[in-house]
This record gives C-alpha cells, sequence and structure tokens, in this order.
C-alpha cells in the first residue's frame, strides 16, 4: 500500500569498495539536485563501515534514507530501520538487483532517482531467518555452497573464469538433499535440489518464486523437487525463458512462520551472503518498514 508524506530531508549511503560502487556515486551526486529536498551524501569505501554509516544518519532522523548497493548491502543494513519512521530508498548499483526489480524501480539511475523526487512511500514485509531481518530472499543448495568455500580472492585474482571455474566444481560435488518443512500443524519430508526462502519474486534477478510478495503478510519456501542436478538446471533454464516448464518441479509452502530443516545440515545465502545454517525458523515480519515506490498508474480496462 503506498502513503502520501512530506519528505523534507534524506542521506545518502553508498558502498564505494569496487570501481563500480565509485563511479555509481558521483554520477548519483551529479543528479540528486533532480530531488526536491536536500540529500547529505556519503560514500563508504569500507563494507563493515557501512553499519556504522547508517545508525550515525539515523540519529539525525532524515525522512529518507537512501543506500546505493546490491541485495546485500540492503538486506545487511534494513534490520537497523526495523521501528524507524525514516523511509528507505534504493539505487541500483548491484548486479542482480532483486528487491529493486519486486518494487518496480527502473534499474538505471536517473529511472531511480525519479521515483525517489515522484514516487510515494509504500510499506512492505520483511522476511526474518530466527532473528535476522531480510529483504528478498534466502537459499539453500549450490549458491551458498559456492558462497561459502570459494578461496578468498579467487575472482579478483582470476576474475569471472576463476569465479565460474570454481562454481563448475561445486557443482560437480552438490548432491539433493533432504528437505523438511513444517507449518505448525504437520512435518513435510520431500528430496530437494534447491530451496528458496522467499519475500519477494526475484532472485539473481531472475523471476523464480511468483506467488512470493513484499506486502502479502506471508513468507514463501519454495523447493525445487529431484534425485537428481539435472532438475535443477531444467529449472533455472525455464525460469529464465519464463517458460511454464519452471513450476513442473516446484512446491511451495506459505505461513506466517514455518521451521526449515534439512538433511545434511547446509548453509543459507541471505541475498548473497552466507549468514545461517539449517535448522531455522522463516517468519514473515508484516509492514515493518516503507521504502520509495512508484506510484501505481490507474488501471486501464482492455477493450
Amino acid at each position: 500500500m503506498t502513503e502520501r508524506t512530506e519528505i523534507r530531508s534524506a542521506t545518502l549511503i553508498v558502498n564505494t569498495k569496487s570501481r563500480t560502487g565509485q563511479k555509481m556515486f558521483k554520477r548519483a551526486c551529479t543528479r540528486l539536485d533532480k530531488l526536491p529536498y536536500p540529500v547529505e551524501a556519503h560514500a563508504v569505501e569500507k563494507p563493515e563501515h557501512l553499519e556504522r554509516a547508517v545508525r550515525r544518519a539515523l540519529a539525525k532522523q532524515p525522512d529518507l534514507l537512501i543506500l546505493g548497493g546490491g541485495d546485500g548491502t540492503i538486506s545487511g543494513l534494513v534490520d537497523l530501520m526495523v521501528g524507524k519512521e525514516v523511509i528507505l530508498g534504493v539505487l541500483p548499483f548491484g548486479t542482480a538487483n532483486s528487491f529493486i526489480r519486486t518494487l518496480g524501480i527502473p534499474l538505471d539511475i536517473d529511472g531511480a532517482i525519479d521515483v525517489l523526487a515522484n514516487g510515494a512511500p509504500r510499506r512492505i514485509d520483511l522476511g526474518r531467518i530466527d532473528d535476522d531481518y531480510f529483504a528478498n530472499c534466502a537459499a539453500m543448495g549450490i549458491s551458498p555452497q559456492i558462497a561459502e568455500t570459494v578461496p578468498h580472492g579467487l575472482k579478483k585474482v582470476l576474475g569471472r573464469a576463476g569465479y565460474l571455474g570454481w562454481a563448475a566444481i561445486q557443482f560437480a560435488k552438490f548432491r539433493p538433499f533432504t528437505l523438511i518443512v513444517g507449518d505448525g500443524d504437520k512435518e513435510h519430508r520431500l528430496r530437494v535440489v534447491e530451496v528458496r526462502i522467499s519475500n519477494g519474486p526475484y532472485h539473481g534477478g531472475t523471476e523464480l518464486v511468483d506467488d512470493a510478495t513484499v506486502d502479502s503478510g506471508e513468507i514463501v519456501v519454495q523447493a525445487v523437487q529431484g534425485h537428481f542436478k539435472r532438475r535443477l538446471i531444467k529449472n533455472w533454464v525455464a525460469s529464465v525463458f519464463r517458460h511454464d516448464a519452471r513450476h513442473e518441479d516446484t512446491i511451495n509452502f506459505s505461513g506466517k512462520s514455518l521451521t526449515v530443516a534439512t538433511e545434511p545440515s547446509l548453509p543459507i545465502s541471505i541475498d548473497g551472503e552466507v549468514l545461517a545454517h539449517t535448522p531455522i525458523t522463516a517468519t514473515i515480519a508484516a509492514g515493518v518498514i516503507r521504502v520509495m515506490a512508484p506510484i501505481p498508474g490507474p488501471v486501464i480496462p482492455s477493450a
């Protein structure tokens, strides 16, 4: 649901560790004069200092806190905004930008800044794994296995080819696993090749979980069923091309609270960062933050 509110002040915080982040920060700063309110801009070069920068910004009580970064940056900082009156603004500085896609925000800086200038606050849910809030999606399977085992600095030293090579090695080692989902009344046990815990439909920039929305009041656990890894490849390809086959091997569980366990215990990546291991409890925190989003247009009936 969108709301009307007057914004009088804003703070921009951007993760500028990479050259891309530095470039994006400079581009954003040159366009901030489009906004009808003053913006205090901060470039943070060390990711470990982002939380401190956000806490300092929130202490000044701006009406709008704008974060420039990927899904991991947003999920890592959104906990700090729960219970605050501040509105979240986002700029598409990530690779996948799944959270931004879910909200319908343009993927270019000018379009995203136009939303900050002319959009309206929308109250949305956050997912939660145990006590950790997240904005978009968590996963179990090959993705967190790669993230947890990749040697530090491999991508920096050998580039994208080195990272893809490591991913291929991990995929060869990867095995299907048993998922146990509990909804309070019944326990469901099945053999799977991937699990997605979703507060929105996008994961890795691809729409995977159609049933998940940011204002449904429910968390969705989607399992890709199968005893063989080829089921996962089939699902990925079908999802990229939006083919109906993407639904053939998936099953969804939804609710306000779901218990999730695996055999064996597995790492969980939360918007790209490995932050937990099974077993966990996945819950929804309904309507706990506001985010600046496009104003929905009128529905035009078909002829």
